[in-house]
Order: C-alpha cells, then sequence, then structure tokens
C-alpha cells in the first residue's frame, strides 16, 4: 500500500495530510491561536476533590480546570518521586488534598465546556520507543506482526530500560539494532531527569514540558519506512526536517521532498480541498451510488448506509452487499478523516445470510487497522447495528474547522417561512398591546414580509384590525429567516417617514432586479428592502435606470421610467 505524507505551512496554519493508495484518510491542524497541549506535562494544583466522582479538578494554569480520574493517579513525594499506592481501589481523597501540587500529562484536549483530562502517569514518545517512568512494564506494539521479531524488540527493551521504569517498542522500530534503541532511550531518560528537576524548581501551576509541534511529530511518529514519500512547501522546515532525520532515521532523508509553487497552493495540487469539504458534510455519496449519513450527538455518532441510486445487476441480496461493503470501506476512511470518537453505531443495510453480514463485519475489520488510534468492533446488536468504539483525544475535523450555526443553534434547520410569520403575528400584537404607540415599523426576511402582506396587502389589513395600530412591514435581504427587527414605533407620521424610502415626485436611479409575478411587464426594483413597481421594466431586468415615483404606498410604490 502507497502512503505519502503531505505537509502545508502557512503563516496562519500548518496543514498534515496522511495520503493511503492517493485517498485522503488524516488531517491534522496546528494554528497559533489554538495550540495543541495533548502530551504536555504540567505541575498542577489541586482545586478541589470530589469523592463522589472519584475524581479531582486540577489547576494547569489554563483557560478551564482539567479533569483527574483515580484510576488515573500515582501519588508522588514533594521531590516528584513515586509513592506506591497499597490499596488496589483507592478512595481519590486518599490520593489527593485541595491545594496539593501534582505532576500530569495531558492525555484529551478541552473540548467545548469541559476541561482537558490528564493522568499522573506519564509517557514520553521517542521514535523507537515510549518511556513509561511510573510503570513497570515491557510492551510491543500490535503492529509488529512477526512473532520472532517481537521477541527479539521485547528482550532488548528488558535489557535497556532503567530499573522500575516501562517501555513500549513503537512500530517503527522494527528491524532496529540495540544501538538505535538505546540512543533514543537515553534520549527520553535525559529529558526525564530534566521534567522532574525542572518539578522541583519551584511552584505550580506552570508548564514542565511541551510536546513537540505538528511538524515534528509527523516525523517521529508517522513518517516511517512503509511511508513512500514525504512533500513539503516550506523551505525553512524543509531543511529543519532533513537535520532531525540526520539524528533519527538518515535512511529517510532521500524520500522528503520541496515543492514550493506560487500559482497553487500543495493541497489544491493533490485535491485534497475538496476531500477535506467532503469530510464535513452530512451525507457522504459512495462510487457506487449509495450514500452514508452522518449523524453527532453528545453521546455518540450514528452512520447510516443507504443504497441511494445503486440498483445492482444480480439481485437484491448482492446489491445490499456490494452496498455495504463499499460502505465499510468508506467508513473507516471517514472515522479516521472526521477523527470521530467515542461510541460509533454503524446502520448498515439488512441482510439476511450470516455470511454477508461476517463479511461486511471482516471488510470494517480490516479497514480499521489502518487507525494509528485505537478502535474496537464490538460487533452485531439484536437489532443489526454494528457497534464500534474509538478511542477520542483530540477535537474532530468539525470541531476545529466549523463552529456550530448562531442561527439554529445547532439544529440544522430552521423555520418555514409560515412558520416565522405566524410567530411574528403573535410577536408584533404582543408589542403593540404593550405599546401606547399609533404604528410600528418591522424588518424581516422579504420571504416571510411578503407572507405578513398579503396578497394585496389582506394579511395586513387584518393584523391593523386586529390591534387597532398602524403596521409597516419592509423585507431585507440582510435579515435571517427566523429574525424580526423592530425599526420605529411612535405616531403614525414619524413611523410613516422613517417607513417609506421614497416620495411621490422623487427622481431617483434604480437598479430593475427582476420582472413582476403577476405582470411580466413591469419590473421590481428595491430601495432599502422597499419595493417599486416600474411600469414597462420588465425588459430592463438588470440594468439601473432613472425613474420618478408616481404613487407611494405602504408597501410599495408606483414608478415610471424618465430619460
Amino acid at each position: 500500500m502507497s502512503k505519502e505524507i503531505v505537509i502545508s505551512v502557512e503563516p496562519w496554519e500548518t496543514r498534515v495530510a496522511l495520503l493511503e493508495e492517493g485517498q485522503l484518510v488524516e488531517i491534522h491542524y496546528e494554528r497559533p491561536v489554538t495550540q495543541r497541549t495533548v502530551g504536555s506535562i504540567y505541575k498542577g494544583k489541586v482545586e478541589n476533590v470530589l469523592p463522589g466522582m472519584q475524581a479531582a479538578f486540577v489547576n494547569l494554569g489554563l483557560e478551564r480546570n482539567a479533569f483527574l480520574y483515580v484510576a488515573d493517579v500515582t501519588r508522588r513525594d514533594e521531590e516528584g518521586e513515586e509513592i506506591p499506592v497499597s490499596p488496589r481501589r483507592a478512595s481519590i481523597k486518599d490520593l489527593l488534598r485541595p491545594g496539593q501540587e501534582v505532576m500530569v500529562q495531558v492525555t484529551k484536549e478541552a473540548m467545548g465546556t469541559k476541561g482537558a483530562r490528564v493522568t499522573t502517569h506519564v509517557t514520553l514518545p521517542g521514535r523507537y520507543l515510549v518511556l513509561m517512568p511510573t510503570v513497570d512494564y515491557v510492551g510491543v506494539s500490535r503492529r509488529i506482526a512477526d512473532d520472532r521479531e517481537r521477541d527479539r524488540l521485547r528482550k532488548l527493551a528488558e535489557t535497556l530500560r532503567p530499573r522500575g521504569m516501562g517501555v513500549i517498542v513503537r512500530t517503527v522500530a522494527e528491524g532496529h539494532e540495540e544501538a538505535d534503541l538505546k540512543a533514543d532511550l537515553e534520549l527520553l531518560t535525559r529529558l526525564w531527569g530534566k521534567i522532574r528537576a525542572r518539578y522541583r524548581s519551584g511552584p505550580g501551576p506552570r508548564l514542565l514540558h511541551k510536546d513537540l509541534g505538528l511538524i515534528f511529530r509527523v516525523i517521529r511518529d508517522a513518517f516511517a519506512p512503509d511511508v513512500d514519500r514525504l512533500v513539503i512547501d516550506s523551505r525553512a522546515d524543509y531543511e529543519r526536517i532533513l537535520e532531525l532525520l540526520d539524528d533519527i532515521s538518515p535512511d529517510l532523508k532521500g524520500r522528503v521532498q520541496l515543492l514550493e509553487s506560487r500559482d497553487r497552493s500543495l493541497f489544491d495540487l493533490y485535491g485534497l480541498e475538496a476531500e477535506i469539504e467532503r469530510g464535513l458534510r452530512r451525507r457522504v455519496w459512495l462510487k457506487s451510488g449509495g450514500y452514508l449519513v452522518f449523524d453527532h450527538t453528545e453521546a455518540l455518532t450514528v452512520i447510516d448506509v443507504n443504497t441511494g441510486k445503486f440498483v445492482g445487476t444480480t439481485n437484491l441480496a448482492d446489491t445490499i452487499l456490494k452496498t455495504n461493503l463499499e460502505a465499510a470501506r468508506e467508513i473507516a476512511r471517514q472515522v479516521r478523516l472526521r477523527d470521530i470518537g467515542g461510541i460509533i453505531v454503524v446502520d448498515f443495510i439488512d441482510m439476511d445470510g450470516e455470511r454477508d453480514r461476517q463479511r461486511v463485519l471482516q471488510a470494517l475489520g480490516e479497514e480499521l487497522k489502518k487507525d494509528r488510534t485505537r478502535c474496537n468492533v464490538l460487533g452485531l446488536t439484536e437489532l443489526g447495528l454494528v457497534e464500534m468504539t474509538r478511542k477520542k483525544a483530540s477535537m474532530a475535523l468539525d470541531e476545529v474547522l466549523q463552529k456550530p450555526c448562531p442561527y439554529c443553534e445547532g439544529r440544522g434547520r430552521v423555520l418555514s417561512e409560515e412558520s416565522a410569520a405566524a410567530r411574528f403575528r403573535r410577536e408584533i400584537k404582543a408589542i403593540l398591546r404593550r405599546s401606547e404607540a399609533e404604528a410600528l415599523l418591522v424588518e424581516t426576511n422579504p420571504a416571510v414580509a411578503a407572507l405578513l402582506i398579503g396578497v394585496g396587502g389582506a394579511s395586513l389589513r387584518e393584523l391593523e384590525r386586529q390591534t387597532g395600530k398602524t403596521i409597516y412591514i419592509r423585507g431585507s435581504e440582510d435579515c435571517h429567516l427566523e429574525a424580526m427587527r423592530i425599526l420605529g414605533q411612535g405616531k403614525v407620521e414619524e413611523v410613516e417617514a422613517r417607513a417609506l424610502p421614497v416620495r411621490q415626485g422623487q427622481v431617483m436611479e434604480v437598479t430593475v432586479e427582476e420582472p413582476h409575478v403577476n405582470n411580466v411587464w413591469d419590473g421590481i426594483a428595491r430601495v432599502d428592502g422597499y419595493v417599486v413597481d416600474v411600469e414597462g421594466g420588465g425588459k430592463l431586468v438588470g440594468q439601473k435606470v432613472k425613474v420618478e415615483i408616481t404613487r407611494a404606498h405602504r408597501t410599495y410604490a408606483r414608478a415610471r421610467v424618465v430619460s
């Protein structure tokens, strides 16, 4: 399988894309205004301890306090040295107290109103090894499949690791000798020594160690021998990458390529902008004509599979199987691209045969093996839904690039014009009941204003009859469908002067926007949302013309073209 890493560097944003077989499968962002905290180590101060939640909140000096669960706590002395905890299931109040200083590492970014998730079990990732200073354990990456190689690396790690500390052998260590692992471990143990010294040197809360920036994390964690090429468009970062590879993997330097272009961005050249946009859509079309629908809630993500336009060539069972197999592969890719975490439920199209169901589950599992983030497929529920989980450590793609709609507040739907008009009628009546004003001027979206006025002004006259007041309605394209603005209220003469932007006999220039709905001979222009019916203007659509106002009404004016 071919792999490429594409890095685009701009002053305001760095983007890293991972491609497999030419398809975008992962995208990562780094911006100066939203610096990543996962992996960073702090000297924190316990703000409060909650025995009922078996957790504590720790002040890291950030915007929100971090959350520390009892299972993530190791007891330490004032020098930062670990003290074994005898009770296996100790209470949080036995381990921590308000005001206590603790060394913690961020494992999950702050999201929404929630603070970061932290642990006292520190891990320091290197090129070939991950050092775990607080646990006595040796592990080998599950991605190393060869049993003999796993045994060899495990024995090397057992021999090299410092007493009382743990190490995990990373995938990239496969095939490397003792000298490479030893040099990596020496670097990590020196780093751990510096972190402990900083912990003892001053009070918290404060930062002790910050993880590498995005580009160098990618070099450390993802740029392995199975990556065919790394392309970057920044000369300065290109040279820094080569310097880093001199120390950690000189054999990979030949795979790094600088590609500078003034005409098009690197992501444009690779066609990635459209793929990122696709990763934000609710509906994703499959090549066969089927499609996926992604819906997110606080608790989980639901993915629905539909046949769409795909009708197959043989029989229904075959059509369903082909759609589900294609969907399984695309779901695995989209989950990685969107960086969806937590509980995921997939509603595949119903299949009658157990063999077909297993084929789809197997296809999904095989594709998910490519994901560097831990995934777990739990199988089919009694309702035929596939349940799976994926570790969530950072914000999903839509959380990085989007924010909730300020109008619909995340509902994804708005009121219909009829519903908005009905709501505004009630609001207008309520406003006028409480007001001594003789007249009221309101502004709404043109589609809603048309319904409030009605054919020939019938709806507006009825509203005035019910309220006993004079009401002016103005339409404006700038007004959201669900918004109504009160522009003025008071005496009729005062409100009318503000409501009517034109007067009889006035000569002015207007742009004819469209033909009249009921009389195509006339054209429609607008002045601050106020409709001007231009006689004979139907053939002048798109043109700017000089007109004279012949009559001015509350909801529209008549005008004739003058030379």
